[in-house]
């Protein structure tokens, strides 16, 4: 039995959306990997809970210390209940249910190097310096992995070591690139340039370094199958493929690919803090600590974190506690202390950041331990699966631009950030208690209660939000628990499945926090609910904060916030890379249209008939199985259910008629029938077909310049022969034949004996080549087909399909005869074996390499890869800017735009963009989040009328209205009659509402939103919006 054979098995479905992240074989890999984590304090639980849930062997969870009051700010598995009680063997209980796959232990003892010998990785947090620099050199010596992380206040570090021989055996993440030659030179290098048609000309997707392999290749026949070579680009269709001058010439076709090489990484002998007579590599680590960051000037900042961590253990050796919150002399010390220990360095740390360092490293966040968690939670998924680089070997990261802005009228001070006994003093010794009693009183919406939604709840529950009188936290979902969701989402547990995921998870915060006040909603957030979350909810929130995967939910989740001048969290994630951003009223860009697709639409023509990779022949799946067993189905029932179904006009009507006959012709009585339908589709899809795209264009056809015509992304294809005995064969048959069954209404067999003997007894035609026939090679000749539509035909199949509706009428079968749509879902086995057998028979056809069901599922499911070290780490990042909201901060500098890469790792922080200025009239310049606000009760007490309106905008912004509309209704217009104008100038605006739209303002309403065209204005379209308050007005927040 093989290393592979012989590793364990993985649960697919539990582990689905991280599989697609990690890949089997590493997954495989981390099944075998005991894990150590040492210190059970809030990041010592994040890091355990990642990597629980991501899978490995086994975790144990270590601790010495019991609970105390300062741990419950961070630690989501203690409660006040378990104040004194040992840390590790509280978290073991909870972090044991997480994953019935991975055992979880907990110990309470010294860790012994027998203890430590036991394990493939360690992971130290909350640890003092002399074990730190003891267990680091044994687990080098040792061939142990070793991360060390640590957070203090709003600083974190993290540091690896994963010994002198590590071996990553899968550096990136997603699939390998791939992509067709038009030509090789020979010659030393040689020069490859990449095929490009009329239709993608997107170049390649590779870089220098890159190692490829070819197969395919036709002359220079000497590279296919070759040992992988190294890559130099050229330009963005031409790269070198090293010495070529001995081969033979080049004729065409041909596919490279790039190989994933395994790189070999070595850590000096445990570079962590000084030097000892053991030691002498650790002092030159000291001087120039290897320290990871995207931006080299914001090197001088990290190596100033650097020397306050290490001058904090000094502190804490000495003074056998940690700096008091704001004590300067505390602060001085710490500052003497730094610069003593950088004596000799060519710059001294920055003695302003050791300062604010010294302030607040007693203090312990939930939002900075869940950010550092996941990045040392992925670290530790790296050493125990070979998969992306390793971090080498420090990072640092802060956020003290959350502390309060220099202007803000309350400075803190050390009586403000004093402990006071309450689970909140690791926050309060940053924030002070003020601050706490702001955040309590918080009113948040919370849309999405999935993965990230799950972490941003755990972290409100430790900060506090919305835990005192008048706050509140609303959170909406509307699906319910799939056992996928339990590898990420870590609220819920294999008991809550099919329960909503909102209500388990305010139940599971609240247990976390008893004194959080939350509400559980299953709503969409949309149009259709604004009845539900209108005016009222959304103007007494102080923030909305936005967890959803849909690109078009969240644009509208921010139109409501700029509607409403709220600030929005919004955050999302794929694999290991994710992104958290503010937006902020009057400061920051809020979203424009989601105009970036959510899936990638490939050339029709490229679909139908010259497919290149898997993706092309999946989505071409996808739509035979919309088309056969969902559009179809939905024609068939206009059709009897709309007699004006015949009097379509539109360009597919020829088409749309035909459907529908071929249905009523087609009809089947019985399974047998559907297992015959199911064989003759396989046999056009897979035999005719191509057979007729070969009698248009044979193999050895040319273009019109003399060149090949299957050649670069064109793949010359062949014809399949039905064999019984071939399972994929037979998988397509009974799977189309079961969703064929199903549209029709039949009674669905599962005995494939009978479909084998029918299948047996079937003779089908052979192919004859239809002359005449245009095969269309661009997608504009599709869209633009030959000649006209025969309208003679389109007359003849009316008539038809009319006399067809009567008789059918006639028996009172138009209910009856009604066929049922087929919906896609992902998780359905039929559907997904249909589109994965018909995607393979097609790769087949075409010389493309087959996909696997996992594969499948997550193209033409559409599934986002997903993993919970990631989800973790952003909702720490977003918890950051939340802190700043509550402070109100004022600047824009104060903000950040927040993206990860754990696979590298990459951190990149900036400043979001401005709010840019889009309005302009009469030299004045308003941004997106400006209107024109309007009292639309007077001082009698009555609703105004539209003249007042107009006068109002004249008089105060010097706009003449010529047009106002709500929405798409048109309320007034100077081209009305004059009668008709004084009506509607008279008239009350509401009234006006109701006239236009046919619909009466609900009495919730707090404005009305209208749009306006003034005269002599160059670009109406750039008119902020018109608010009319018929409520009293509501001050900005």
């Amino acid at each position: 039995m093989s290393a592979l054979e012989s590793l364990p098995e993985i649960n697919k479905e539990l582990y689905s959306r991280q599989l697609y992240v990690l890949g089997y074989e590493a997954m495989q890999k981390m099944a075998t990997t005991a894990v150590l984590v040492s210190g059970m304090k809030g990041l010592g639980v994040e890091i355990a809970k990642n990597i629980v849930l991501a899978g490995v062997k086994s975790v144990t969870v270590h601790d010495q210390n019991d609970a105390q009051w300062s741990d419950l700010s961070s630690q989501f598995y203690l409660s006040e209940n378990d104040v004194g009680q040992n840390r590790a063997r509280v978290s073991q209980r909870h972090l044991e249910e997480l994953n019935s796959y991975v055992p979880v232990q907990a110990y309470t003892e010294g860790l012994s190097e027998s203890f430590l010998s036991t394990f493939q990785v360690v992971v130290l947090t909350n640890s003092p310096l002399e074990e730190q620099l003891r267990i680091s050199d044994f687990c080098h010596t040792n061939n142990i992995c070793f991360v060390l992380a640590d957070t203090k206040g709003l600083a974190g570090q993290l540091f690896c070591d994963f010994g002198e021989h590590f071996v990553v055996y899968d550096p990136s993440e997603g699939e390998p690139a791939s992509s067709t030659i038009h030509n090789i030179t020979q010659g030393n290098p040689g020069i490859l340039t990449v095929a490009c048609d009329n239709e993608e000309r997107q170049g390649h997707h590779f870089e220098d370094g890159d190692w490829v392999i070819f197969s395919e290749v036709e002359g220079m026949t000497e590279l296919n199958g070759s040992e992988p070579r190294p890559i130099c680009l050229k330009g963005t269709h031409s790269l070198e493929v090293g010495d070529t001058s001995s081969f033979s010439p080049y004729k065409c076709g041909g596919i490279f690919t790039k190989v994933k090489m395994p790189q070999k990484h070595s850590f000096v002998c445990s570079c962590l803090w000084l030097e000892t007579s053991e030691r002498k590599s650790l002092h030159a680590s000291l001087a120039n600590p290897k320290i990871k960051t995207p931006v080299i000037g914001q090197l001088p900042r990290y190596r100033s974190l650097h020397m306050a961590f290490w001058a904090l253990h000094v502190f804490q050796s000495q003074m056998q506690r940690l700096p008091r919150p704001r004590d300067e002399a505390n602060a001085d010390r710490m500052v003497n202390l730094a610069q003593t220990l950088s004596v000799g360095e060519a710059e001294l740390p920055q003695e302003d950041l050791v300062r604010t360092f010294s302030y607040g490293c007693a203090g312990d966040l939930s939002p900075i331990n869940a950010f550092i968690g996941g990045l040392a939670a992925q670290e530790v998924l790296k050493a125990a699966s070979g998969k992306f680089t390793p971090l080498d070997q420090w990072l640092y990261f802060d956020a003290y631009e959350c502390l309060p802005e220099e202007e803000h009228i309350l400075q803190l001070t050390e009586e403000d950030c004093a402990p006071r006994g309450s689970r909140y003093d690791g926050q309060i010794a940053i924030f002070g208690a003020d601050f706490q009693e702001r955040l309590g009183k918080q009113k948040y919406f919370l849309v999405g209660a999935g993965a990230i939604g799950c972490e941003l709840l755990k972290n409100f529950a430790m900060i506090g939000l919305a835990a005192s009188k008048g706050g509140s936290i609303t959170v909406t979902d509307m699906d319910t628990i799939e056992h996928s969701n339990l590898n990420r989402q870590f609220l819920f547990r294999p008991w809550d499945v099919c329960k909503q995921k909102s209500e388990v998870a305010a139940t599971a915060i609240k247990l976390m926090n008893p004194t959080i006040n939350v509400t559980a909603e299953q709503n969409r957030v949309g149009p259709d609910t604004e009845n539900f979350y209108g005016d009222g909810f959304f103007l007494g929130l102080d923030g909305v904060v936005s967890a959803l995967d849909s690109l078009q939910a969240r644009e509208y989740v921010c139109k409501r916030c700029v509607q409403y001048l709220k600030p929005l969290l919004d955050s999302g994630t794929e694999g290991t890379m994710g992104h958290a951003e503010v937006i902020v009223p009057f400061l920051t860009e809020p979203y424009g249209p989601a105009q970036d697709a959510e899936e990638t639409e490939y050339p029709l023509c490229t679909l139908r008939h010259f497919p290149s990779t898997i993706q092309h022949t999946l989505q071409w799946a996808r739509n035979q199985f919309e088309g056969l067993f969902k559009t179809t189905a939905e024609s068939v029932n206009t059709f009897l259910k709309d007699p004006s179904f015949l009097e379509i006009q539109e360009m597919k009507a020829l088409e749309m008629l035909e459907l529908v006959q071929t249905s009523f012709q087609g009809k089947p009585h019985k399974w047998e029938d559907c297992v015959v339908w199911a064989r003759r589709l396989w046999e056009r899809l897979f035999s005719h077909d191509i057979q007729q795209l070969l009698h248009n264009f044979p193999p050895e056809h040319e273009t019109s310049s003399g060149l090949p015509f299957w050649s670069g992304p064109k793949r010359c294809p062949r014809q399949l022969n039905f064999d019984c005995s071939n399972n994929t064969h037979m998988t397509f048959i009974l799977a189309a034949s079961h969703l064929f069954a199903q549209t029709h209404r039949l009674h669905v067999s599962e005995d494939n004996a009978a479909a084998f003997e029918v299948l047996r007894g079937l003779y089908l035609p052979p192919f004859q080549p239809r002359q005449g026939v245009h095969i269309p090679l661009t997608d504009q000749e599709m869209q633009n087909p030959r000649g006209t539509v025969d309208e003679t035909r389109v007359g003849e199949l009316k008539k038809e399909l009319a006399k067809l509706r009567q008789e059918l009428e006639e028996q009172g079968a138009l209910v009856s005869d009604d066929m049922e749509a087929m919906h896609f879902e992902k998780d359905n086995d039929t559907h997904l074996d249909f589109i994965m057998t018909a995607a393979n028979l097609r790769a087949e056809n075409y010389g493309i390499p087959p996909a696997d069901k996992l594969q499948a599922k997550r193209i033409v499911g559409r599934i986002l890869p997903a993993i919970v070290t990631t989800t973790g780490a952003i909702a720490g990042l977003v918890c950051l800017e939340l802190y700043k909201l509550v402070w109100q901060h004022g600047r824009l500098s104060s903000f950040r735009s927040n993206f990860l890469r754990l696979s590298e790792p990459l951190v990149n922080r900036s400043q979001p963009p401005s709010s840019p200025q889009t309005y302009k009239y009469h030299q004045k310049t308003w941004n997106c989040w400006d209107r024109i606000e309007v009292p639309g009760i007077n001082a009698e007490g009555s609703e105004i009328t539209l003249r007042h309106l107009c006068n109002h905008i004249e008089r105060e912004h010097c706009l003449v209205l010529q047009m106002l509309l709500y929405g798409t209704a048109l309320l007034y217009t100077e081209s009305l009659e004059e009668e008709e104008k004084e009506l509607r100038l008279s008239s009350r605006l509401t009234k006006l509402v109701c006239f236009a739209t046919g619909a009466a303002i609900s009495k919730e309403c707090h404005f009305l939103v209208l749009s306006m065209v003034c005269e002599d204005e160059e670009d109406n379209s750039n008119l902020p919006p018109v608010h009319v308050w018929l409520q009293p007005m509501r001050s900005k927040k």
